[in-house]
């Protein structure tokens, strides 16, 4: 059972939470504010918050501080009526992982969730499977059945990992860049196109996956049932 953690305000928004999330066989645990939720993290394991940012007492701003500081890593996914960049760029800097804005629509919040919950997921497991695929980030390997098993160069593993991790997301190149060669790196674009070509001699025979260029953009990759 997955234990989603409720923290809102309004009681009819927090009712209407516990029952959209019910509806997918989640556990609910309700806090009206963060005090409130720092107690059920207390005692209680939780795979995942939910919460509003305007509360009384101590705001999901500071709640989310709190958590990150104290090396809770769970996924946090703020809800609220703020809107600005301003607003999400603070929420990001505390560490959230996602951001909605309200009201919610209740499909969109399904989807957010199980994606949060998926990266949980693979960052605790620190593997990723796709059908017969495995990636094992330990030892920075691709195996395919029992037969199969390459080890990758430290940039090429990471990039698959990253594409592969958020399968249908579109990365535009400097984000790659940033991320995988780091924000002071000196690489350019053909670096990161000669990466991309040789995971795709690679693997390109594979039918598990795809890694597609969206033109003007940058890269996706895409599992076997979405090409």
């Amino acid at each position: 059972m997955v234990n989603i953690l409720i923290v809102e305000d309004d009681n009819n928004t927090r009712r209407l939470l516990e029952d959209i999330l019910h509806d997918e066989k989640y556990m609910t645990f309700p806090a009206k504010n963060g005090i409130e939720a720092l107690n059920i993290i207390d005692h209680q394991h939780i795979d995942l918050m939910i919460t509003d940012i305007m509360m009384s007492g101590m705001d999901g701003y500071y709640l989310t501080e709190q958590l990150r500081d104290a090396g809770y890593d769970f996924p946090i996914l703020m809800m609220t009526a703020k809107s600005t960049i301003r607003d999400k760029r603070r929420g990001f800097l505390v560490g959230t992982d996602d951001y909605m804005i309200k009201p919610v629509d209740e499909e969109e919040l399904i989807l957010r969730v199980k994606a949060l919950l998926r990266r949980s997921k693979i960052a605790s497991e620190r593997k990723i499977t796709i059908g017969k695929v495995t990636l094992h980030y330990d030892c920075l390997t691709v195996s395919r059945g029992s037969e199969q098993r390459i080890t990758l160069p430290q940039k090429e593993f990471m990039l698959l990992y990253k594409l592969l991790s958020y399968p249908g997301t579109v990365f535009t190149r400097m984000q790659l860049m940033d991320e995988i060669w780091g924000y002071d790196s000196k690489t350019d674009e053909h670096t990161l196109s000669v990466h991309i070509s040789r995971l795709r001699e690679r693997f390109g025979t594979w039918p598990e996956f795809e890694i597609l260029t969206v033109r003007g953009l940058g890269y996706r990759a895409v599992k076997n049932d979405e090409t």
